[in-house]
């Protein structure tokens, strides 16, 4: 296989939007961008990175790598689609998917491919475009597919982050309480900020500057030396306030319960046990 093996991208969504274009800034050639239909948005990508635009059944197929960027539930389906349309044998199949492993591609391993699941752990969403640099990629599967994809992951400026089969429900779920978790939090948030009568139309703006410290000092400080306010202090009446108000808001209360214990287990506390008792 070349240095910089032919990649086709299976699947131009978000996530195989930003890779295409991250790969294709790292050097690698694309071959195909390959979509369920013809779509302007895969025939603007494939120009982008000197691809050709391709449909299910138009598709070619012709690169080293196959890398399937379409939603958890379409991979093995997808990939039963490809399975006659090409010789296999020689060929790197990758997925992208966070939760499964790289067994969804079986079909195509019995085809003579090696397969890994490589999935970046990061947010990828409509009118944002995150740089790939520094942001760790779990890897599980075929010793060679694995050891092609550690080499992809690090040309794009990437980190290797290698999973087991077994962990790759936890790890998902990590990333999933990292960021769309995280502004869920958030969300409900805004809710108890609209029970204390702020505008909804500053609330982002107002918690921001807080939201932004709260993060860098966890990643500057560590988790316990980040940790501030009424549970560090022990401050059981200001607990107590909370639980009582947010009786307003249920989910924010049912947040608020689940969070405190967990801090109460993990992070510095003083009053500890009084305080296990009123969030009991």
């Amino acid at each position: 296989m070349p240095a910089k093996p032919r990649i086709a991208i299976v699947g131009p969504g978000r996530l195989g939007t930003a890779l295409a274009l991250e790969l294709s800034r790292a050097g690698y050639p694309i071959s195909e961008i390959i979509s369920r239909r013809d779509s302007v948005s895969a025939r603007t990508l494939a120009a982008t990175v000197g691809a050709r635009a391709a449909s299910i059944l138009q598709a070619q197929l012709d690169a080293d790598v196959i890398w399937f960027c379409v939603p958890d539930g379409q991979i093995a389906r997808a990939a039963r689609q490809f399975e006659s349309a090409t010789t296999w044998r020689g060929k790197t199949t990758f997925h992208s998917s966070g939760a499964l492993a790289s067994d969804v591609l079986n079909q195509l391993r019995k085809r003579g491919a090696s397969a890994a699941s490589v999935h970046p752990l990061m947010t990828f969403v409509s009118k944002s475009a995150p740089s790939l640099e520094g942001v760790p990629f779990g890897i599980e599967g075929d010793k060679k597919a694995a050891r092609l994809a550690e080499r992809i992951v690090r040309d794009l400026g990437g980190e290797v982050l290698e999973i087991s089969k077994q962990s790759k429900a936890a790890y998902h779920a990590w990333g999933t309480f990292a960021s769309p978790l995280l502004i869920a939090a958030l969300v409900t948030a805004e809710r108890v900020a609209a029970a204390a009568g702020i505008s909804r139309v500053n609330v982002r703006r107002h918690m921001l500057p807080i939201v932004r410290q709260t993060v860098e000092n966890y990643g500057n400080l560590g988790p316990a030396a980040a940790f501030s306010g009424p549970l560090v202090r022990g401050d059981v009446a200001t607990i107590r306030t909370h639980l009582r108000v947010l009786k307003k808001v249920p989910e924010a209360r049912d947040a608020y319960l689940a969070l405190a214990r967990a801090a109460l287990r993990h992070l510095p506390a003083e009053n500890r046990r009084t305080l296990n008792k009123v969030l009991g």
